[in-house]
């Protein structure tokens, strides 16, 4: 055997060996779920193999406990009558089923010859009920937690009701209390340009600023909006403070370089010590390139110009009035163009050279074009903050 396919059946050997003491580890501990998933992915082929009967035995050991624990704990649960348990209850079921459902498509499942059993039992008609129990007191609650004022109850509600559409779709009118939910627990936010440079902002870099429609925003308790809408309370407000606007000199930097390049320029007859053309076995002359070096300066001159705002995000609470974070934000634009000229031979210029060769100098962009292109990189961030930062804990 080759010391390569040895190596392979050695690792594959203690692979399967740490996988079946990870089986019996989590059945010895308790974690029967884990357990019969490790196990089912192996029995998936070979079932049959004796390397496998290790896997079948510890699968069923797992599903028995499982079972019993589970059964003992809905047993438990409905003595004690507590409404709070009905979800529980609900799950437990339904994975008593999963399971079952998970174990069925490998069976039968046999060692040496002998059939290993799998009990199964009925559980649809205690999902039903359960699920009407629970379904009852998820609706009940959520309408009582939608007595409330505060958002953030309201949430809760949103989120108990969310999770009953989920189990019972269109249970009652579940869909339209998950709607009242939603917009009674909804955080608006108005949003204001406050320009503190002295400097005019362009009317269409604010106007960019402001329309929320193009940041993607995916923010599911929280509306922004630009302009107050009528007979709407707004609950914070968002300022973008705009502290400063620097712009850089027009500046224009000239570099020369030198290339030189070995080229084939034609060709010459091959020629012995004595200067005479050498001819090869067929009596026909030899031919060779001939390579001669060229040189050319590429003056090369950059154009930059560059821009910055900074500004801050504040984020303030219009019932309190106080003030609830504040991000600074730095956002810079750079143009840059290059150009250039030659002198000499082009065929030492690379692709590169010859690139620049064909640019011509460029008007460079008024101060108002690169304070509104700053605006770019000046939304992104915004977008990040806003995306990012929770109103309401």
């Amino acid at each position: 055997m080759k010391k390569g396919l040895l190596l392979t059946v050695l690792f594959l050997a203690l692979l399967a060996c740490n996988t079946r003491k990870q089986v019996e580890k989590a059945v010895h501990s308790g974690n029967y779920d884990q357990a019969i998933t490790t196990a089912l992915n192996k029995l998936k082929t070979n079932k049959n193999k004796k390397r496998k009967y290790d896997y079948v035995l510890m699968l069923q050991d797992a599903y028995y406990k499982v079972v019993e624990r589970d059964l003992n704990t809905i047993e438990h649960l409905k003595k004690d009558n507590n409404s709070e348990t009905l979800r529980q209850i609900y799950e437990l079921y339904l994975d008593l089923n999963a399971r079952q459902e998970a174990i069925k498509p490998i069976l039968p499942l046999s060692v040496n010859g002998k059939n290993i059993p799998f009990d199964f039992n009925n559980y649809s008609d205690d999902i039903l009920e359960a699920k009407e129990n629970l379904s009852d007191y998820m609706y009940e609650k959520g309408i009582d937690l939608l007595e409330s004022d505060d958002k953030r109850i309201i949430r809760e509600a949103y989120n108990t009701l969310e999770y009953l559409q989920r189990i019972n779709p269109n249970y009652e009118n579940t869909r339209e209390l998950l709607d009242e939910a939603h917009q009674r627990g909804t955080d608006y936010v108005l949003v204001s340009i406050n320009n503190e440079t002295q400097q005019i902002i362009p009317s269409r870099l604010e106007a960019d600023l402001l329309n929320f429609d193009t940041y993607g925003l995916n923010k599911f308790w929280s509306v922004y909006h630009a302009n107050r809408v009528a007979n709407l309370k707004y609950d914070y407000a968002m300022q973008l403070n705009l502290k400063q606007i620097n712009i850089s000199p027009e500046r224009i930097n000239e570099r020369e370089y030198l290339r030189e390049k070995d080229i084939k320029d034609g060709w010459e007859y091959k020629l012995d010590q004595d200067g005479n053309a050498v001819k090869d076995s067929l009596g026909k002359y030899i031919k060779i390139d001939k390579i001669i070096r060229v040189k050319c300066r590429l003056l090369e001159t950059i154009q930059t110009k560059s821009s910055q705002v900074i500004a801050d995000v504040v984020y303030v609470d219009l019932l309190s009035k106080q003030t609830l974070n504040a991000f600074p934000i730095n956002s810079e634009f750079v143009f840059e163009y290059a150009f250039a000229r030659s002198r000499g031979d082009k065929r030492a210029l690379n692709a590169d050279d010859r690139n620049l060769l064909n640019n011509r100098r460029v008007p460079f962009p008024s101060n108002e074009q690169m304070v509104y292109d700053t605006g770019e990189d000046l939304k992104f961030q915004l977008k990040d903050i806003i995306n990012s930062y929770t109103i309401r804990q």
